[in-house]
Protein backbone atom coordinates (compact mmCIF):
# COMPACT_ATOMS: atom_id res chain seq x y z
CA UNK A 1 0.00 0.00 0.00
CA UNK A 2 1.35 3.44 -0.94
CA UNK A 3 1.97 5.79 2.00
CA UNK A 4 1.76 9.47 1.17
CA UNK A 5 4.64 11.58 2.60
CA UNK A 6 3.84 13.50 5.74
CA UNK A 7 3.50 17.26 5.49
CA UNK A 8 6.10 19.00 7.71
CA UNK A 9 3.35 20.55 9.84
CA UNK A 10 2.10 17.06 10.78
CA UNK A 11 5.48 15.93 12.11
CA UNK A 12 6.52 16.17 15.74
CA UNK A 13 8.93 18.96 16.64
CA UNK A 14 11.78 16.43 17.00
CA UNK A 15 11.11 14.91 13.57
CA UNK A 16 10.58 18.25 11.85
CA UNK A 17 13.06 19.08 9.07
CA UNK A 18 13.83 22.37 10.86
CA UNK A 19 14.62 20.75 14.22
CA UNK A 20 18.34 21.28 13.60
CA UNK A 21 17.65 25.01 13.33
CA UNK A 22 15.86 25.13 16.68
CA UNK A 23 12.27 24.32 15.72
CA UNK A 24 10.31 23.11 18.76
CA UNK A 25 6.76 22.76 20.03
CA UNK A 26 6.65 26.42 21.00
CA UNK A 27 7.45 27.59 17.48
CA UNK A 28 5.01 25.03 16.10
CA UNK A 29 2.22 26.52 18.21
CA UNK A 30 3.16 30.07 17.18
CA UNK A 31 3.14 29.08 13.53
CA UNK A 32 -0.18 27.19 13.56
CA UNK A 33 -2.31 30.13 12.29
CA UNK A 34 0.04 30.62 9.33
CA UNK A 35 0.14 26.90 8.55
CA UNK A 36 -3.63 27.10 8.19
CA UNK A 37 -3.09 29.77 5.53
CA UNK A 38 -0.77 27.50 3.55
CA UNK A 39 2.42 29.38 4.47
CA UNK A 40 5.73 27.63 5.12
CA UNK A 41 7.87 28.03 8.28
CA UNK A 42 11.51 29.00 8.01
CA UNK A 43 14.44 30.52 9.88
CA UNK A 44 16.34 33.46 8.46
CA UNK A 45 19.99 32.56 7.91
CA UNK A 46 21.04 35.78 6.15
CA UNK A 47 19.56 39.17 5.23
CA UNK A 48 20.96 41.10 2.28
CA UNK A 49 19.63 44.02 0.19
CA UNK A 50 15.90 43.53 0.40
CA UNK A 51 16.02 39.76 0.37
CA UNK A 52 16.82 37.02 2.84
CA UNK A 53 17.91 33.41 2.75
CA UNK A 54 15.48 31.25 4.72
CA UNK A 55 15.97 27.65 5.85
CA UNK A 56 12.66 25.87 5.17
CA UNK A 57 11.59 22.19 5.27
CA UNK A 58 12.49 22.05 1.55
CA UNK A 59 15.92 23.63 1.92
CA UNK A 60 17.25 27.19 1.87
CA UNK A 61 15.16 29.52 -0.29
CA UNK A 62 15.45 33.17 -1.30
CA UNK A 63 12.59 35.37 -0.08
CA UNK A 64 11.67 39.00 -0.57
CA UNK A 65 11.55 41.07 2.66
CA UNK A 66 9.03 43.72 1.57
CA UNK A 67 6.48 42.72 4.23
CA UNK A 68 8.96 42.34 7.11
CA UNK A 69 10.82 45.67 6.88
CA UNK A 70 8.55 48.16 8.71
CA UNK A 71 9.57 51.69 9.65
CA UNK A 72 10.29 50.63 13.22
CA UNK A 73 13.95 49.45 13.12
CA UNK A 74 13.31 47.20 16.12
CA UNK A 75 10.86 45.12 14.06
CA UNK A 76 12.94 44.71 10.89
CA UNK A 77 13.64 41.10 9.91
CA UNK A 78 16.99 39.88 11.25
CA UNK A 79 19.19 36.80 11.14
CA UNK A 80 17.75 34.31 13.62
CA UNK A 81 14.11 35.28 13.09
CA UNK A 82 11.45 32.66 12.40
CA UNK A 83 9.21 33.71 9.51
CA UNK A 84 6.21 32.57 7.53
CA UNK A 85 7.11 32.26 3.83
CA UNK A 86 5.03 31.84 0.69
CA UNK A 87 4.79 28.23 -0.53
CA UNK A 88 6.78 27.16 -3.56
CA UNK A 89 5.51 28.51 -6.87
CA UNK A 90 5.37 32.22 -6.17
CA UNK A 91 7.75 34.53 -8.01
CA UNK A 92 9.01 36.20 -5.99
CA UNK A 93 8.39 34.35 -2.74
CA UNK A 94 7.76 36.67 0.20
CA UNK A 95 8.52 36.41 3.89
CA UNK A 96 5.06 37.44 5.08
CA UNK A 97 5.52 37.89 8.84
CA UNK A 98 7.94 37.40 11.72
CA UNK A 99 7.01 35.12 14.60
CA UNK A 100 7.28 36.77 18.06
CA UNK A 101 10.91 36.86 19.18
CA UNK A 102 11.97 35.11 22.36
CA UNK A 103 15.13 37.18 22.76
CA UNK A 104 16.86 39.90 20.78
CA UNK A 105 20.30 41.42 21.21
CA UNK A 106 20.06 45.13 20.45
CA UNK A 107 22.53 47.99 20.57
CA UNK A 108 21.96 51.72 20.21
CA UNK A 109 22.79 53.07 16.77
CA UNK A 110 24.98 56.11 16.19
CA UNK A 111 21.83 57.97 15.16
CA UNK A 112 20.82 61.01 17.20
CA UNK A 113 17.24 59.64 17.19
CA UNK A 114 18.06 57.04 19.85
CA UNK A 115 17.17 54.07 17.69
CA UNK A 116 18.03 50.49 18.42
CA UNK A 117 19.69 48.07 16.00
CA UNK A 118 18.80 44.40 16.33
CA UNK A 119 21.92 42.29 15.85
CA UNK A 120 20.52 38.77 16.37
CA UNK A 121 17.28 37.19 17.55
CA UNK A 122 16.06 34.07 19.33
CA UNK A 123 19.46 33.44 20.89
CA UNK A 124 20.40 31.21 23.83
CA UNK A 125 24.10 32.06 24.23
CA UNK A 126 25.97 35.33 23.70
CA UNK A 127 29.70 34.78 23.15
CA UNK A 128 31.70 37.97 23.65
CA UNK A 129 34.99 37.49 21.80
CA UNK A 130 38.01 39.39 23.17
CA UNK A 131 41.39 39.16 21.45
CA UNK A 132 44.50 38.56 23.54
CA UNK A 133 46.58 40.03 20.72
CA UNK A 134 45.96 43.49 22.18
CA UNK A 135 45.69 44.95 25.67
CA UNK A 136 42.49 43.99 27.46
CA UNK A 137 39.80 46.67 27.41
CA UNK A 138 37.84 45.76 30.54
CA UNK A 139 35.47 48.69 30.08
CA UNK A 140 34.42 47.36 26.68
CA UNK A 141 33.79 43.92 28.17
CA UNK A 142 31.59 45.51 30.84
CA UNK A 143 29.68 47.35 28.12
CA UNK A 144 29.02 44.15 26.15
CA UNK A 145 27.92 42.36 29.32
CA UNK A 146 25.54 45.19 30.27
CA UNK A 147 23.85 44.72 26.91
CA UNK A 148 23.80 40.94 27.22
CA UNK A 149 22.40 40.94 30.75
CA UNK A 150 19.70 43.56 30.32
CA UNK A 151 16.23 42.26 31.20
CA UNK A 152 14.13 45.41 30.77
CA UNK A 153 10.63 45.09 29.37
CA UNK A 154 9.09 46.68 26.30
CA UNK A 155 11.61 47.63 23.60
CA UNK A 156 14.31 46.14 25.79
CA UNK A 157 17.82 45.29 24.90
CA UNK A 158 17.47 41.64 25.72
CA UNK A 159 13.86 40.53 25.54
CA UNK A 160 12.70 37.39 27.24
CA UNK A 161 9.69 35.15 27.04
CA UNK A 162 9.68 34.80 30.85
CA UNK A 163 10.65 37.04 33.76
CA UNK A 164 13.64 35.12 35.09
CA UNK A 165 17.21 35.66 33.93
CA UNK A 166 17.66 31.91 33.53
CA UNK A 167 15.18 31.90 30.64
CA UNK A 168 17.14 34.46 28.60
CA UNK A 169 20.38 34.31 26.64
CA UNK A 170 23.45 33.36 28.66
CA UNK A 171 26.65 35.41 28.18
CA UNK A 172 30.10 33.84 27.87
CA UNK A 173 33.39 35.75 27.55
CA UNK A 174 35.90 34.02 25.26
CA UNK A 175 39.51 35.20 25.21
CA UNK A 176 40.67 34.36 21.69
CA UNK A 177 44.20 33.94 20.28
CA UNK A 178 45.38 32.43 23.56
CA UNK A 179 48.42 30.99 21.74
CA UNK A 180 49.83 34.56 21.71
CA UNK A 181 50.17 34.37 25.53
CA UNK A 182 52.41 31.28 25.96
CA UNK A 183 53.15 32.00 29.63
CA UNK A 184 50.45 30.13 31.63
CA UNK A 185 50.91 32.42 34.64
CA UNK A 186 50.40 35.56 32.56
CA UNK A 187 47.36 33.96 30.93
CA UNK A 188 45.88 33.08 34.33
CA UNK A 189 46.22 36.72 35.44
CA UNK A 190 44.35 37.89 32.33
CA UNK A 191 41.59 35.35 32.97
CA UNK A 192 41.36 36.53 36.58
CA UNK A 193 41.03 40.18 35.48
CA UNK A 194 38.15 39.29 33.18
CA UNK A 195 36.52 37.01 35.76
CA UNK A 196 36.51 39.89 38.25
CA UNK A 197 35.04 42.14 35.58
CA UNK A 198 32.35 39.60 34.66
CA UNK A 199 30.99 38.21 37.96
CA UNK A 200 29.10 34.96 37.49
CA UNK A 201 29.87 34.76 33.77
CA UNK A 202 31.88 31.82 32.33
CA UNK A 203 35.28 32.90 30.96
CA UNK A 204 37.11 30.65 28.50
CA UNK A 205 40.41 30.86 26.62
CA UNK A 206 40.58 29.58 23.05
CA UNK A 207 43.19 29.24 20.34
CA UNK A 208 41.18 28.47 17.23
CA UNK A 209 44.34 28.01 15.13
CA UNK A 210 45.72 25.43 17.55
CA UNK A 211 42.31 23.93 18.36
CA UNK A 212 42.82 24.53 22.08
CA UNK A 213 39.70 25.17 24.12
CA UNK A 214 37.33 24.80 21.15
CA UNK A 215 35.88 21.50 22.34
CA UNK A 216 35.37 22.85 25.86
CA UNK A 217 33.57 25.90 24.48
CA UNK A 218 31.38 23.79 22.20
CA UNK A 219 30.37 21.63 25.17
CA UNK A 220 29.56 24.73 27.22
CA UNK A 221 27.35 26.14 24.51
CA UNK A 222 25.54 22.85 23.93
CA UNK A 223 22.44 23.09 21.79
CA UNK A 224 20.45 26.19 20.97
CA UNK A 225 21.47 29.37 19.14
CA UNK A 226 24.78 31.11 19.83
CA UNK A 227 25.76 34.57 18.59
CA UNK A 228 29.39 35.68 18.32
CA UNK A 229 30.01 39.35 19.15
CA UNK A 230 33.17 41.43 19.34
CA UNK A 231 35.34 44.04 17.72
CA UNK A 232 36.78 43.61 14.25
CA UNK A 233 39.88 41.44 14.53
CA UNK A 234 38.71 39.62 17.65
CA UNK A 235 38.83 36.28 15.85
CA UNK A 236 35.09 35.65 15.51
CA UNK A 237 35.24 34.20 11.99
CA UNK A 238 38.21 31.97 12.85
CA UNK A 239 36.36 30.74 15.93
CA UNK A 240 33.21 30.20 13.85
CA UNK A 241 35.18 28.01 11.42
CA UNK A 242 36.63 26.02 14.32
CA UNK A 243 33.22 25.44 15.90
CA UNK A 244 31.57 24.50 12.59
CA UNK A 245 34.49 22.24 11.66
CA UNK A 246 35.15 23.72 8.22
CA UNK A 247 36.12 27.01 6.59
CA UNK A 248 32.70 28.55 6.07
CA UNK A 249 33.74 32.14 6.92
CA UNK A 250 36.49 34.17 5.24
CA UNK A 251 39.36 35.21 7.49
CA UNK A 252 41.77 38.13 7.08
CA UNK A 253 44.91 39.12 8.96
CA UNK A 254 44.82 41.82 11.61
CA UNK A 255 47.12 44.84 11.67
CA UNK A 256 50.24 44.33 13.75
CA UNK A 257 50.18 47.88 15.16
CA UNK A 258 46.84 47.67 16.95
CA UNK A 259 45.46 44.19 16.36
CA UNK A 260 42.45 45.55 14.46
CA UNK A 261 41.05 43.71 11.50
CA UNK A 262 39.11 44.64 8.42
CA UNK A 263 35.43 43.76 8.28
CA UNK A 264 35.82 40.26 6.86
CA UNK A 265 32.23 39.42 7.83
CA UNK A 266 29.84 41.99 6.37
CA UNK A 267 26.53 40.25 7.08
CA UNK A 268 25.13 38.16 9.91
CA UNK A 269 25.18 34.51 9.00
CA UNK A 270 23.45 31.60 10.70
CA UNK A 271 25.45 28.36 10.52
CA UNK A 272 24.61 24.80 11.56
CA UNK A 273 26.94 23.29 14.17
CA UNK A 274 28.01 19.64 13.68
CA UNK A 275 26.95 18.48 17.17
CA UNK A 276 23.66 20.36 17.31
CA UNK A 277 22.60 23.97 17.56
CA UNK A 278 23.31 26.93 15.32
CA UNK A 279 25.82 29.77 15.32
CA UNK A 280 25.32 33.39 14.24
CA UNK A 281 28.51 35.19 13.20
CA UNK A 282 28.31 38.97 13.12
CA UNK A 283 30.43 41.78 11.64
CA UNK A 284 32.94 43.46 13.93
CA UNK A 285 31.46 46.20 16.09
CA UNK A 286 33.29 49.52 16.26
CA UNK A 287 30.78 50.98 18.71
CA UNK A 288 28.64 49.31 21.34
CA UNK A 289 26.02 51.81 22.45
CA UNK A 290 23.74 50.91 25.34
CA UNK A 291 20.01 50.64 24.67
CA UNK A 292 17.73 50.53 27.73
CA UNK A 293 20.27 48.44 29.64
CA UNK A 294 19.63 49.57 33.20
CA UNK A 295 19.09 46.09 34.60
CA UNK A 296 22.14 44.84 32.76
CA UNK A 297 24.39 47.51 34.26
CA UNK A 298 23.24 46.50 37.72
CA UNK A 299 24.01 42.82 37.06
CA UNK A 300 27.49 43.57 35.72
CA UNK A 301 28.34 45.70 38.77
CA UNK A 302 26.72 43.57 41.44
CA UNK A 303 29.30 44.50 44.09
CA UNK A 304 28.63 48.23 43.62
CA UNK A 305 24.89 47.65 43.85
CA UNK A 306 25.48 45.69 47.07
CA UNK A 307 27.58 48.48 48.62
CA UNK A 308 25.00 51.07 47.51
CA UNK A 309 22.32 49.43 49.63
CA UNK A 310 24.27 50.61 52.71
CA UNK A 311 24.61 54.25 51.63
CA UNK A 312 23.07 56.82 53.97
CA UNK A 313 20.89 58.29 51.20
CA UNK A 314 18.70 56.25 48.89
CA UNK A 315 19.48 58.40 45.85
CA UNK A 316 23.22 58.54 46.55
CA UNK A 317 25.21 59.25 43.38
CA UNK A 318 28.42 57.89 44.93
CA UNK A 319 30.33 61.07 44.19
CA UNK A 320 30.75 63.20 47.32
CA UNK A 321 27.80 62.41 49.57
CA UNK A 322 28.51 61.74 53.26
CA UNK A 323 27.85 58.20 54.41
CA UNK A 324 28.43 56.75 50.92
CA UNK A 325 29.29 53.06 51.35
CA UNK A 326 30.53 52.84 47.76
CA UNK A 327 33.12 55.58 48.25
CA UNK A 328 34.09 53.99 51.57
CA UNK A 329 34.77 50.71 49.72
CA UNK A 330 37.03 52.62 47.30
CA UNK A 331 38.90 54.26 50.20
CA UNK A 332 39.34 50.87 51.87
CA UNK A 333 40.73 49.35 48.68
CA UNK A 334 37.84 46.89 48.33
CA UNK A 335 36.51 48.49 45.13
CA UNK A 336 38.82 49.57 42.27
CA UNK A 337 38.43 53.17 41.14
CA UNK A 338 38.36 52.00 37.50
CA UNK A 339 35.35 49.82 38.26
CA UNK A 340 33.40 52.70 39.84
CA UNK A 341 34.30 55.06 36.99
CA UNK A 342 33.05 52.50 34.44
CA UNK A 343 29.82 52.03 36.42
CA UNK A 344 29.16 55.78 36.54
CA UNK A 345 29.80 56.12 32.81
CA UNK A 346 27.42 53.33 31.83
CA UNK A 347 24.69 54.52 34.22
CA UNK A 348 24.89 58.05 32.79
CA UNK A 349 24.87 56.80 29.22
CA UNK A 350 21.91 54.53 29.81
CA UNK A 351 19.95 57.32 31.51
CA UNK A 352 20.64 59.59 28.56
CA UNK A 353 19.49 56.97 26.03
CA UNK A 354 16.27 56.23 27.93
CA UNK A 355 15.56 59.92 28.60
CA UNK A 356 15.65 60.72 24.88
CA UNK A 357 12.34 58.88 24.53
CA UNK A 358 10.85 59.70 27.96
CA UNK A 359 9.90 63.33 28.62
CA UNK A 360 9.10 62.74 32.30
CA UNK A 361 12.46 61.09 32.90
CA UNK A 362 14.22 63.97 31.12
CA UNK A 363 12.53 66.39 33.50
CA UNK A 364 13.50 64.27 36.53
CA UNK A 365 17.12 64.12 35.39
CA UNK A 366 17.26 67.89 34.85
CA UNK A 367 15.80 68.43 38.31
CA UNK A 368 18.33 66.02 39.80
CA UNK A 369 21.20 67.85 38.08
CA UNK A 370 19.96 71.18 39.43
CA UNK A 371 19.76 69.74 42.94
CA UNK A 372 23.27 68.35 42.75
CA UNK A 373 24.69 71.62 41.42
CA UNK A 374 23.01 73.48 44.28
CA UNK A 375 24.44 70.98 46.76
CA UNK A 376 27.89 71.41 45.21
CA UNK A 377 27.71 75.18 45.55
CA UNK A 378 26.49 74.90 49.15
CA UNK A 379 29.28 72.45 49.97
CA UNK A 380 31.81 74.86 48.52
CA UNK A 381 30.42 77.72 50.57
CA UNK A 382 30.51 75.59 53.72
CA UNK A 383 34.10 74.60 53.04
CA UNK A 384 35.05 78.24 52.83
CA UNK A 385 33.25 78.93 56.10
CA UNK A 386 30.40 80.88 54.57
CA UNK A 387 27.57 78.51 55.31
CA UNK A 388 26.46 75.04 56.36
CA UNK A 389 25.94 72.31 53.81
CA UNK A 390 23.03 69.93 54.25
CA UNK A 391 22.27 67.32 51.61
CA UNK A 392 18.80 67.42 50.15
CA UNK A 393 16.46 64.74 51.53
CA UNK A 394 15.90 61.69 49.36
CA UNK A 395 13.15 62.09 46.78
Amino acid sequence: MFNAPLHPSSLSAVQHPLAAYGWDEGWEAEFAPYAAQGLVPGRVVRVDRGQCDVATPDGVVRADTEFVVPRDPMKVVCTGDWVAVDPEGGDPRYARTILPRRTAFVRSTSSKRSEGQVLATNIDHIVICVSLAVELDLGRIERFLALAMSSSSGEALLRKSADSWESGAQPVVVLTKADLVPDPVALSYLVQDVTTTAPGVPVRTVSAHEGEGVGDLAALLGHGTTVLLGASGAGKSTLANALVGQDVMDVQATRDMDGKGRHTTTTRNLLLLPHGGVLIDTPGLRGVGLFDAGDGVGQVFTEIEAYARHCRFQDCAHEREPGCAVLAAVDDGDLPVRRLDSYRKLVRENQWIVAKSDARLRADIRQDWKRKRAEGRAAGEAKRGRGTWRPAPPR
